[in-house]
């Protein structure tokens, strides 16, 4: 039957899929009195919002900062979203909706948007308390109230298990991890992620999973769970046969993420045809057997077959928007592409990736030294790419996944080289055609036309007008570099801005800040920006105030913006613990002060060890332990070495005329009044120095963002040089300086670095982009060319005079050290999960391979103590 007036479009479900419906139809003009009245039932009392980025829900964010598209989506005429609205029953015949309420709609066409709910196997004790699923903003709200209430109660760390090792099963991992829970994770197949990697990826994920602290059952079934004496679960049992001989956890939460299964229940009660693994059966128009209803998302079963998958289910709502106005789209069927960070590890999947089609080639590249594995399948004459693996570095996904079905022309093995390695791929231009943004079913033309003719002229103006990168995000890195070879092609002038919050670059936006005073980021994002920030502006801002006003880094929201190093002021390593470096200036220390280290060392039982840069590392300290570490080293005359920030690490030194038979100048002095000076200096990546005593250079100064090297007239300076991926050597800048003049001049440098370079921008790739190069800075700093040296001198006299040492500042405030406990209600617990293992003499994080090895195993405590097997 029809209805009469306006033609009336009732959506069930408020998720992604059915957000991209209705701006499908408000897009094209198809909502209003000459189109459609479009009602959203939303089961869920909050407007559709990113599933995808569940998540980051638990770094602090807001449910309303997950919120997609624009609110004014709602408040189009037509449209009216109701929600926490379920519906409860379709009407076919009366083409009528009535939902929990008993509010009845009528509709004209249905669109099926339900999508799906966490499947729970059926083991004995599902329903304990503690117990969890992994779906919804209620659910993860929940589970995270639960962890912290059960911190509050336990004298130890929480533990807890994920159930299923795949795409959710990891992301609830990191969840978890995240809220500092000792996490397992629990999977039937033999591998994690089998859906999408195959045995070389799967062994190569769990060693990187296993080596931030999450331990990997893979090949294990859950066969039931026991409540603890409290009632709660607080026991997993694994079934018979586990791949790693598990036969139980003890466990304070459980997490089930082990699939998804369609929510086809209205389909079904409306007797609607459902497929044999569910999901209302549709066909290419996602049209089910009733020409009024449609379904799409994770609950449409296309040909049978059902998608877990965002992109896929943003395609079903473009054709059925086609639909209804009148068009006949169809299905094309759907890129399964995925690319994620899962447990801060990279994870891609594309085409092809487990070479099905007949005689495919693999080219597999490993390197389990640093974690990664990468393979891509080729055609039987190994020229045209079909699909590929990325595990631990998928930086080449973002170019290749386009050229799947396509020649990739040279030595296909040279896409899998690291990144700025010599020999790697040169950058083809991608075709017209080629599928840039799958998700949204963008193509790199699309992006082209849009920059050309859209009057789009930076990467938000694109992501608005072709929705490309709205969704994952994993295509952005090419989008960006599409727009702008475009805009350069056609001479515009590219944009430098920061990130979607601040429309200025760095270096823009520390004149801002320093002209204006402005001392936090709440007033700047408000004044000269939008928003809350990001993962992008939030560390910039924080060492953009740093350089300049030299406040603690945890004073008031400081401490909220910076990264992790940052918050506690050392470096976390592979088990969870930090490593303290205090500040050597120059290589020199005292026979006094190397007791010192070595005391502490042994004291707390900390693993040592020589640096390349000529300072003591002390690995393996908890964090609750970090202030009487630091307060031993306070007092042996000791401060920060800065090793965690993108500071000045460290002036390396040889022993220079004091000494060696060949020195011609004193480099140790040199480089302990460097050191000194620079200390302390945030920039917008760390930065090395070093001072050789002659030509033979032992200090390596050439290797160095600012190296000096003694000569008989004085001191010549390099800069720009650095290691890493690709190791850069420094170029000359000045020649025979005498010490004074030597000093003004890497007093400019920094400085100038400092104030114009680019986000993580070392000084390397600073010197090459900046306009003018090493001539235009030789002239700003030596010449003064800008009129700007007398400002470069007193910002660096500034930074000299109110240095001061960030571990004692923290020792001196109540206030910061309250951050340092491993437990609210037991704050001098340690963590029952760190092992290690004696080897040269020396601790080591243990291994599962640890297990049965002969030997001693160290159990942190106050102390570490070595106890007998």
């Amino acid at each position: 039957m029809s209805n009469p007036g306006p033609r009336q479009l009732v959506v069930v479900g408020g998720g992604m899929v059915a957000h991209r419906l209705v701006e499908a139809l408000v897009d094209r003009g198809g909502v209003g009195p000459a189109g459609w009245q479009v009602t959203v039932l939303a089961e869920e009392p909050r407007a559709p919002y990113d599933r995808v980025a569940l998540t980051s829900y638990f770094s602090g964010r807001d449910p309303e900062d997950l919120s997609l598209g624009q609110p004014e989506l709602w408040e189009t005429p037509g449209v009216t979203l109701r929600r926490g609205e379920q519906v409860t029953a379709v009407d076919r015949a009366a083409q009528r909706v009535t939902t929990a309420t008993g509010r009845e709609l009528p509709y004209d066409a249905l669109v099926l948007a339900t999508g799906s709910s966490a499947f729970v196997p059926p083991v004995e004790g599902r329903d304990l308390a503690g117990c969890f699923v992994y779906r919804t903003i209620d659910d993860v709200a929940a589970l995270r109230q639960y962890v912290t209430d059960r911190q509050r109660e336990l004298p130890r760390t929480v533990t807890g298990a994920v159930v299923g090792g795949g795409l959710l099963g990891l992301e609830a991992a990191g969840a978890l991890t995240a809220l500092g829970v000792d996490t397992s994770v629990v999977e039937f197949a033999p591998r994690l992620m089998p859906l999408q990697v195959d045995d070389g990826g799967g062994e190569a994920l769990a060693r990187l999973v296993g080596a931030l602290g999450v331990r990997v059952h893979a090949g294990t079934a859950t066969a039931k769970l026991t409540a603890g004496r409290d009632g709660r679960v607080g026991r997993m049992h694994a079934a018979e046969g586990s791949a790693t001989g598990l036969e139980q956890l003890d466990v304070d939460v459980v997490v089930f993420a082990a699939g998804v299964r369609p929510r086809d229940e209205l389909a079904r009660t409306a007797g609607l045809p459902v497929g044999p693994r569910g999901g209302v059966l549709v066909d290419a128009g996602c049209r089910s057997e009733d020409p009024a209803v449609f379904a799409i998302g994770e609950v449409a079963a296309v040909d049978g077959r059902t998608y877990g998958l965002v992109a896929p289910g943003y395609t079903m709502a473009e054709v059925v928007a086609d639909r209804l106005l009148g068009g006949a789209a169809e299905f094309p069927g759907a890129d399964l592409s995925t690319k994620l960070k899962l447990l801060g590890v990279d994870v891609a999947s594309f085409g092809d990736a487990f070479g099905t089609t007949p005689g495919a080639l693999s080219v597999v590249y490993g390197d389990p030294v640093a974690g990664v594995y990468k393979k891509l399948v080729l055609s039987d004459d190994a020229r045209t790419l079909l699909g590929g693996i990325l595990v631990g570095d998928a930086t080449a996904y973002a170019g290749l996944r386009p050229l799947v079905g396509r020649e990739l022309g040279g030595d296909p093995a040279a896409w899998l080289l690291p990144e700025g390695a010599e020999g790697g791929p040169a950058s083809a231009e991608l075709p017209d055609d080629a599928a840039v943004c799958s998700c949204n079913n963008v193509s790199a033309g699309t992006i082209r036309d849009a920059v050309r003719c859209g009057d789009c002229t930076d990467l938000g103006a694109v992501k608005a007008c072709t929705r490309a990168g709205t969704s994952c995000g994993s295509c952005l890195p090419l989008v960006k570099k599409l727009v702008t070879a475009e805009l350069e092609a056609a001479g515009v002038s590219v944009s430098r801005a920061l990130c979607e919050h601040f429309d200025v670059s760095r270096a823009q936006l520390f004149d801002i800040v320093r002209v204006t005073g402005i001392a936090s980021f709440s007033e700047l994002v408000t004044r000269h920006g939008r928003g809350r920030g990001c993962d992008i502006c939030r560390p910039v801002v924080a060492s953009i105030l740093a350089s300049l006003d030299g406040r603690h880094v945890l004073d008031g929201e400081r401490a909220a913006l910076q990264d992790t190093n940052d918050h506690v002021m050392a470096n976390i390593q592979k088990d969870g613990t930090y490593s303290v470096v205090p500040r050597v200036p120059g290589g020199e220390i005292t026979p006094e002060g190397l007791i010192a280290i070595g005391e502490v060392a042994r004291d707390f039982g900390l693993y040592t060890k020589i640096t390349g840069g000529q300072r003591i590392d002390l690995f393996g300290a908890r964090m609750e332990l970090l202030p009487a570490i630091w307060q031993r080293l306070v007092d042996a005359g000791f401060e920060s070495g800065h090793a965690y920030g993108k500071a000045l690490r460290t002036v390396k030194s040889c022993v220079g005329s004091t000494w060696c038979r060949y020195g011609v100048q004193d480099s140790v002095a040199l480089a302990v009044a460097l050191e000194l000076r620079y200390r302390g200096l945030r920039s917008p990546h760390k930065i090395k120095l070093g001072v050789s005593g002659c030509a033979r250079e032992c200090a390596e100064a050439r290797g160095k963002d600012v190296g000096v090297i003694a000569t008989d007239k004085g001191w010549n300076v390099y800069v720009g040089g650095n290691g890493g991926f690709t190791p850069r050597h420094a170029q000359l800048l000045a020649e025979d300086l005498d010490t004074e003049t030597l000093v003004r001049t890497i007093d400019r440098f920094l400085v100038y670095y400092v104030r114009t370079a680019d986000r993580l921008q070392r000084t390397a790739p600073w010197l090459e982009e900046i306009e003018g190069g090493l001539a235009h800075v030789r002239a700003v700093v030596l010449e003064d060319s800008l009129g700007v040296g007398a400002d470069l001198d007193a910002a660096m006299a500034a930074h000299v005079e109110g240095y001061t040492d960030e571990w004692r500042a923290t020792l001196e405030d109540p206030e910061k050290l309250r951050r340092f406990a491993a437990f609210v209600n037991a704050p001098d617990s340690p963590d029952p999960s760190l092992a290690y293992v004696v080897e040269r003499g020396q601790p080591r994080p243990a291994t599962a391979a640890d297990a049965d090895r002969p030997g001693a195993v160290l159990v942190a405590g106050p102390r570490l103590e070595v106890l007998p097997r």
